[in-house]
């Protein structure tokens, strides 16, 4: 099946069916990144909710919502939604606010779209799935990186006869772990804990469940390099690349078949090396190869103001949010984003929280 589905895209007011939903959390990303998606999506916001009412009433005139509410419970109780976006922050003890908030509204019979992180431990996600069950809502977590056209070429060259297996991967973005006595504390987490998925969702898209893995941490920085051995028998590294420059390129991520390989630079630029021999050694004066062996490059161009160029767009916001409201729409079930992909993405974490460097981990 190609992940990489060039979809026309409808604008809200063209969708006949809209699901009700309601939102929880008026801040900044979700101003910049997560309400203007939903200008592509069949949704219809009947209330905007905020510990700050004032901000909660703004959003809802800026992005039409019909009513606003400091209390969400009342806002589940009288609108009774389908559907319940939850972008929110951190609770004082380093948990994640949206955790609760999803047992809520899968409490009150609600399907459940929430931006990453999911939960600060794999019991809370577990948590998370039995009530999902229970409910039978879904409830998916925004992994964007999966939704990135680039990201979905990638998965479409894996298992292709001319790229191959994956047989290895590598994964740089820049993060920082810090120093060991401090890594049981999930306030001086946050920041990693917020982080991890987004490279722990492309290693598993990708290269699927990670078999077991060690790291090594630089104490200067905080950079940590991740060896890592898949089910599948595919190996990786993933390079927290902490120090590195605030205008480098941010993040690369590279994979190697049998004899193909294709690299992803900054979300955007994808590179595909088809199976090509080296010319021949010591004689070749030429470094043209023929073009049926010639480099593919996919890059967006921004001179028109079209979609695809949207950032809305190539960093998978839209598509996210579509893929949760196809599902709930035909009655299926999602495939990318869920909370058993979640949960792998949390076995990385506790390993970063509690095993020491250089030893290995079976996951």
């Amino acid at each position: 099946m190609s992940h990489h589905v060039q979809r026309e895209i409808r604008y809200n007011f063209e969708f006949e069916n809209r699901i009700k939903a309601c939102f929880i959390g008026a801040g900044g990303h979700a101003y910049r990144n997560v309400y203007p998606a939903l200008r592509y999506a069949p949704v219809e916001l009947l209330g905007i909710c905020d510990l700050d009412i004032d901000r909660a009433a703004k959003f809802a005139r800026l992005f039409g919502a019909e009513r606003a509410y400091s209390d969400h419970r009342e806002m589940l109780a009288r609108e009774k939604p389908d559907l319940v976006f939850l972008v929110t922050a951190y609770r004082p003890d380093g948990r994640v606010q949206a955790t609760d908030l999803a047992l809520d509204a899968l409490n009150a019979g609600c399907h459940v779209w929430m931006e990453k992180p999911t939960a600060a431990s794999i019991e809370e996600i577990e948590r998370l799935m039995s009530a999902s069950a229970s409910a039978g809502r879904m409830v998916m977590t925004g992994l964007k990186k999966t939704f990135f056209p680039t990201i979905e070429k990638l998965k479409d060259l894996i298992g292709s006869s001319e790229f191959g297996r994956l047989t290895s991967i590598n994964l740089r973005y820049p993060q920082s772990l810090p120093v060991p006595d401090e890594r049981t504390n999930l306030v001086k987490m946050q920041s990693f804990l917020d982080h991890i998925y987004h490279p722990g969702s492309i290693l598993n898209f990708l290269g699927g469940e990670i078999e077991r893995a060690s790291y090594e941490w630089e104490p200067v920085t905080g950079a940590t390099l991740t060896n890592i051995r898949f089910r599948s028998g595919a190996i990786g590294t993933l390079h927290f690349a902490a120090g590195q420059s605030g205008s480098s390129l941010f993040e690369r991520v590279e994979i190697i078949g049998e004899g193909a390989n294709a690299i992803v630079e900054n979300g955007s630029k994808l590179t595909y090396f088809r199976k090509a021999d080296l010319p021949a050694y010591g004689r070749a004066a030429s470094f043209i190869q023929p073009d049926a062996n010639a480099a593919l490059v996919f890059e967006p161009e921004h001179s028109l103001g079209q979609l695809y160029n949207n950032n809305l767009f190539y960093l998978g916001y839209v598509p996210e949010i579509l893929h949760l409201t196809d599902a709930i729409q035909s009655g299926r079930t999602i495939t990318k984003g869920t909370l058993a992909i979640a949960r792998e993405i949390m076995k990385l974490f506790e390993l970063y929280r509690t095993a020491d460097a250089g030893v290995t981990i079976n996951l």
